[in-house]
């Protein structure tokens, strides 16, 4: 009897270590968080003291000079074409696309972004108060805030 409840024992117990070794090999698998991404980083022509993002007498500064405010009061900003979403710093997200390699959008004030690729038209966040600000990439590699059309914009606030 004692060697057939050790033969039991020892199928049941060769039975939990496989069906163990085979769950932890799964379990990587089963993260959900995709890896984070580095925040994209580029040199602008114009320098400006103060920049999105930073710090002046315990106040955070939102927007500066070329940055366009728009009131979103909570409702989605969409992509404008297909491209992909990235950090750039704690406050403000880069929008790229190969359909327009030579233009960045720098949007500031998301709420709680996720940095993923976007077709045209789907969400890429939301926010009270956002600002935008378009950058060109120069023949020396550097980027240059220009003026953003009103249709780019209008796009970003309205589904198509």
């Amino acid at each position: 009897m004692w060697d057939m409840d050790s033969n039991v024992f020892n199928f049941l117990n060769r039975g939990l270590t496989t069906a163990t070794s085979i769950l932890l090999l799964f379990l990587p698998g089963c993260d959900s968080q995709p890896p984070a991404e580095v925040p994209r980083q580029f040199q602008l022509t114009q320098k400006w003291e103060l920049q999105p993002g930073d710090s002046i007498a315990e106040h955070q500064v939102l927007g500066g000079l070329g940055d366009i405010s728009i009131a979103l009061n909570g409702k989605p900003l969409y992509a404008p074409y297909n491209g992909r979403l990235q950090p750039h710093n704690s406050e403000c997200a880069i929008f790229s696309s190969e359909e327009v390699a030579a233009y960045l959008l720098r949007i500031c004030g998301l709420r709680s972004p996720e940095y993923v690729p976007r077709l045209r038209g789907e969400s890429i966040g939301t926010g009270n108060q956002v600002q935008l600000a378009l950058l060109n990439k120069q023949a020396n590699g550097q980027w240059a805030m220009v003026e953003p059309s009103k249709e780019i914009i209008q796009q970003m606030l309205q589904q198509p």
